[in-house]
């Protein structure tokens, strides 16, 4: 199902943004600009049984709310769905919904994993696995790109650090598309709970082992650390690894499925990129901020908070919102427009403030890697069918991508050639 443009109602509140379809079915950007003009802090009623929140749209207010750490906090939640139902079980315990000293200690023992310099090899592997892929498919000249190339690569990468068997890895994709978003409509909230509880069962299991026989991945360094002199619990173990497994595998994912379908659209885009008129890490941002995948993040007040003339109270949530923020016209000139060369290009999809994305300099290789794979081994692609949209209310982008590719002969030779003098 594609998009289109909604018409903006007389009253801009009967827009629901706790449905998943006012994303799937709508291009809400006349909707986001509204809001950025005339509404910067703006009070989405109560839908249903749930609470209304607040919807910040505006870049600068977006930023100066995620730098805000005392007054606003993660632990009651930091997505819709747990926000509005009244808060987070991990709270205190998983990095992403924990805030102060826990926070602080728990994201030092992982940044050990995620350095640069640890992150070497694990990205030496993710631009030799991505090649492959994408050559596969070249060849091929059809494919799935959503199912058959980008899944693949990031939980791959994710499960390499964390230590995942190969053969668990189709297991552990399929909940993960499960428990944060879902490729179908029909997906009811109950199966979501099961897929989040059936990943915190897995490595329950996986820790355990870890315990008794420690190795060099990120599970090994977790069951092995301590904070304030106290081994890390099993339960907190658990929890950061399936942060890590979600939050390692979707927005690198749905990025580079964007960045096939964007490409597609902005020919002359695609033309500098193949011509090397712009760079790799130019064109990762631009990718990266157009796509979005993260669509908000949200906090809730501990004490008031005024913004605009008004009070978020203390006990209100506050949603903050990227795809808005990331089309900001003070910030970016012709926001709406995909350019590959964009710079400046501060753009905020993996966050900012305390709890900016640990994962980031991860995810910006996946996408690095991905666009430098399309422009060496294809002339070009086209979209054969009807794209199909996750459904959900947190992320945005594509679960099915029809494509048919045009293959670069001589380069896809040359790599043929290397591989085989390499075997």
């Amino acid at each position: 199902m594609t998009a289109h443009t909604m018409p903006m109602p007389d009253d801009i509140s009967t827009i629901d943004l706790t449905c998943p379809r006012t994303f799937e079915e709508n291009d809400l950007s006349e909707y986001w600009r509204q809001l950025r003009t005339t509404r910067p802090l703006h009070w989405h009623p109560p839908v249903g049984d749930a609470p209304g929140f607040w919807v910040v749209s505006r870049y600068a207010d977006v930023m100066a709310l995620y730098k805000e750490n005392k007054r606003l906090t993660s632990e009651k939640g930091n997505v819709l769905v747990t926000l509005l139902s009244g808060g987070d079980s991990a709270a205190g315990k998983m990095l992403a919904v924990t805030d102060g000293a826990m926070h602080r200690n728990l994201r030092n023992v992982l940044l050990k994993s995620f350095s640069p310099h640890s992150l070497k090899p694990i990205i030496d592997r993710v631009r030799t696995n991505t090649t492959r892929l994408v050559v596969e498919a070249v060849r091929r000249g059809e494919c799935d790109f959503a199912t058959d190339v980008a899944e693949h690569i990031p939980l791959n990468t994710i499960s390499d650090l964390l230590g995942v068997p190969t053969a668990d890895r189709e297991f552990l994709l399929s909940l993960t598309k499960s428990a944060l978003s879902s490729d179908e409509e029909g997906q009811s909230a109950t199966e979501a709970w099961l897929a989040r509880n059936e990943i915190l069962l897995y490595f329950s299991e996986l820790v355990a082992e870890r315990r008794a026989r420690p190795t060099e991945d990120v599970i090994s360094v977790l069951a092995n650390s301590t904070v304030e002199g106290e081994l890390l619990t099993e339960e907190v173990i658990v929890l950061n690894c399936y942060s890590l497994i979600l939050g390692g595998d979707e927005t690198s994912r749905l990025s580079m499925i964007d960045s096939v379908q964007t490409l597609s659209r902005h020919p002359d885009q695609w033309q500098l990129l193949r011509d090397r008129k712009v760079t790799l890490e130019s064109a990762t941002e631009e990718v990266l901020r157009w796509a979005t995948p993260a669509m908000h993040f949200g906090r809730r007040a501990v004490a008031d908070v005024e913004l605009h003339g008004q009070v978020i109270a203390a006990g209100d949530v506050v949603t903050l919102w990227n795809s808005s923020a990331n089309r900001d016209e003070e910030v970016f000139a012709d926001p709406y427009v995909f350019d590959l060369n964009r710079s400046p290009n501060k753009h905020i999809t993996f966050g900012y403030g305390p709890h900016f994305c640990i994962g980031a300099y991860l995810g910006r290789a996946e996408v690095n890697a991905m666009i430098d794979a399309l422009r060496t081994y294809t002339t070009g692609f086209e979209i054969t069918g009807e794209p199909q949209r996750i459904h959900s209310n947190f992320l945005t982008g594509l679960c099915s991508l029809p494509t048919r590719f045009q293959p670069d002969e001589a380069a896809l030779a040359a790599y043929e050639t290397e591989s085989g003098a390499r075997l």
